[in-house]
């Protein structure tokens, strides 16, 4: 009897499936078979792209006259760390009595590159492959789509997009990591007093650097400017502020070069100068320095902002935490495999109506933590997390 094959990205989303589809699986070497279907996964990227010295030994050696190095024909090879269960998956792969198979790799790029490098190095053929996309792994959002998985060749542009980065990120740091160090590691290694130096370039990497190091000059050309403002303490009906003096049209220093900025002096002998005829009229005139003309109240509704998206809570617990992108997006990634927060490797700044109908259960285990507990029990307690799908927070 046929099945279904459906492969994961990692262990963790593989159970996920199998219990979604309630497969009475049997747990294998790198995969869980039933009577109804065969689940794997891989772990991570099981296939490479190739170093140089696979086309030719000879361009192990870095040299200025095998650049650039632009192949007719771009080479992979099983990472050797996971080669067993690329082996492993090769075989369900190619099994006989495989007849469908259900790609359940991250719905993104990546996750489509994971899956089209490990069909590529294994030679299927001849079978049926459809795409599961996936905004969360909920029971009711697995089975969803799987039911309405769509043939894999709809995918064929996203695999395209993934294949051509790919092919982008190696030649430039294949090429330009060569060049650089051959041009100038060794003017760096003797500057750092160190036997070999490689500079490192990516298509990523070197543009945040040219950042850091941009921002860097900038502070570092940097030059202060102090300037002076004239600040008076006010008392209308019992309520005290501060007032801050702001140049106007009618004023004596209207586009006076001695102004800094609207609000403050280049000089402080000229605030003092101000400040002085201020005081003087309080003393000497029964004219008020100054008049409230209005007082305004009202109030203001605003919304919450949108969901993090991936850069902005990277940003956040940097500032926050003091912890790397890197750190921040394997903390997140565990997260969603265990079902705490939504798939990060996005823009979207929104909930699924799939991820709306379990809102409950997570803010349920809010009330575990001391200083979420009144504002769960609160919104528990009001069900005010039932018309959610129906605000600006839910957008399939």
């Amino acid at each position: 009897m046929s099945k279904p094959l459906f492969i994961a990205e990692k262990p963790s989303v593989a159970a996920e499936f199998a219990k979604a589809l309630h497969l009475d699986a049997r747990r294998k070497d790198g995969y869980v078979e039933s009577e109804q279907g065969v689940v794997t996964w891989c772990v991570g990227h099981l296939v490479t792209m190739s170093y140089p010295e696979a086309y030719d030994e000879k361009l192990k050696r870095w040299s200025l006259d095998t650049l650039p190095f632009i192949p007719d024909h771009f080479l992979y090879e099983v990472i050797p760390s996971v080669k067993k269960q690329f082996e492993i998956v090769k075989g369900l792969l190619n099994r006989e009595d495989i007849d469908c198979i259900y790609v359940c790799t991250d719905s993104g790029r990546e996750g489509e590159y994971i899956y089209r490098l490990v069909e590529q190095m294994a030679g299927v053929h001849g079978k049926v492959r459809k795409r599961v996309w996936i905004d969360s792994q909920t029971e009711e959002e697995i089975v969803r789509g799987v039911r309405e998985a769509k043939d894999l060749s709809e995918y064929d542009h996203l695999s395209d997009a993934a294949y051509l980065r790919a092919k982008e990120d190696y030649l430039m740091g294949i090429n330009f990591s060569r060049l650089l160090t051959l041009k100038y590691g060794r003017n760096i290694s003797s500057y750092l007093k160190t036997d070999r130096t490689v500079i490192s370039v990516g298509r990523v990497m070197t543009c945040v650097l040219g950042m850091i190091v941009r921002r860097e000059r900038e502070i570092r050309a940097f030059v202060k400017t102090p300037f002076y403002k004239i600040i008076a303490g006010c008392e209308v009906e019992g309520f005290a502020f501060d007032g801050e003096w702001k140049v106007c049209e009618n004023s004596r220093y209207a586009g006076s070069p001695c102004l800094y900025k609207e609000n403050g002096f280049k000089e402080k002998e000229k605030a003092e100068e101000l400040k002085s005829y201020l005081e003087q009229n309080v003393e000497t005139t029964d004219k008020p320095v100054m008049t409230m003309e209005k007082v305004e109240k009202k109030k203001e509704s605003k919304n919450p902002p949108l969901l993090y998206n991936l850069a902005e809570v990277q940003n956040e617990c940097s500032r926050m935490f003091k912890i790397s992108p890197d750190e921040t997006l394997k903390i997140i990634q565990e997260l969603y495999e265990k079902k705490l927060v939504t798939y990060p490797r996005t823009d979207a700044r929104v909930l699924s109506t799939a991820v709306a109908k379990e809102i409950h259960k997570n803010i349920g285990g809010l009330r575990n933590l001391p200083q979420f507990r009144e504002f769960a029990e609160e919104i528990l307690e009001k069900k005010t997390y039932q018309n959610i799908a129906k605000t600006r927070y839910v957008n399939d």
